[in-house]
């Protein structure tokens, strides 16, 4: 077994996948005060509760927006698995060829997204990705990944309105009845949710004017299910591709060595 670990500002991905079968998969809320003691215990209770032996577990593979957490759970890995894990960055094999200007301003769960979407969709291929930040990940036909776009998350969005406008209260997201709310809360999810979804219908119509082919869309992350059943351009979304392309990565540069 192998253990993959998505390490996001907002929450952490866990995986447990068998050759190419995902076992569980868990979701923990990340914490930037937490130890690598702390991580352990709650990765073990999680083990124990899906009766997940340990000791089985023959790799890791890490990738992170959060530097101040990798060197934690590392440590935990170490400590708690006995494995050095391999974390996505710099001498990594992906598969992908990264023409963006800086490749190493580019986020690990965007390289990620990409290896999984290409993998599983074939290029070209856009990935949004709901989380803390949406983020829009364009691959063309060749493998070439050529950038994309980042716009704040919903949560972001939800939370700002509720500390900024002071009548305004902090709401549960989910589908309204209809788009004219009758109320306060009605009228912000309507607003959230419409309008959320109408911005990645504008964005990937930008997008596809400048690709050269068709894309295939793919969305992933939390939220994707809400907004997408909202949108006309994103018809796939697949919650598990960035623990899929974990998984990728980690048989290209371990299992294909052996």
């Amino acid at each position: 077994m192998i253990l993959v670990v998505d390490i996001g500002n907002t929450n952490i991905g866990l995986g447990m996948y068998e050759g190419r079968e995902l076992l569980h998969h868990f979701r923990i809320s990340t914490s930037r005060q937490a130890t690598s003691d702390e991580y352990g215990v709650m990765i073990y209770n999680l083990f124990q509760l899906s009766g997940v032996d340990a000791d089985k577990i023959e790799g890791v593979m890490i990738s992170s927006v959060v530097p101040p957490i990798v060197g934690v759970i590392e440590q935990m890995c170490r400590v708690y698995l006995k494995r050095t894990p391999l974390v996505v960055g710099p001498g990594i094999k992906t598969g992908l060829n990264l023409r963006y200007e800086n490749p190493r301003e580019i986020g690990a769960d965007r390289i990620v997204n990409a290896v999984a979407a290409v993998e599983l969709y074939g290029g070209p291929v856009v990935v949004v990705d709901f989380g803390t930040a949406t983020t829009f990940d364009c691959i063309d036909a060749q493998g070439n990944y050529l950038g994309g776009a980042i716009v704040p998350g919903i949560g972001i969005s939800t939370e700002a309105l509720y500390q900024q406008a002071s009548k305004l209260p902090r709401i549960e997201l989910e589908k309204p009845k209809k788009v004219i709310g009758r109320n306060t809360v009605h009228a912000m999810q309507s607003g959230i949710i419409y309008g959320y979804a109408g911005q990645v219908d504008g964005i990937i119509k930008r997008i596809r004017q400048e690709m050269d082919a068709e894309p295939k869309i793919v969305a992933t992350g939390g939220l994707a299910p809400l907004i997408c059943a909202e949108t006309e351009a994103v018809r796939e979304v697949n919650p598990m591709l960035t623990l899929e392309g974990l998984r990728l990565i980690y048989e290209r540069n371990v299992l294909s060595k052996s």
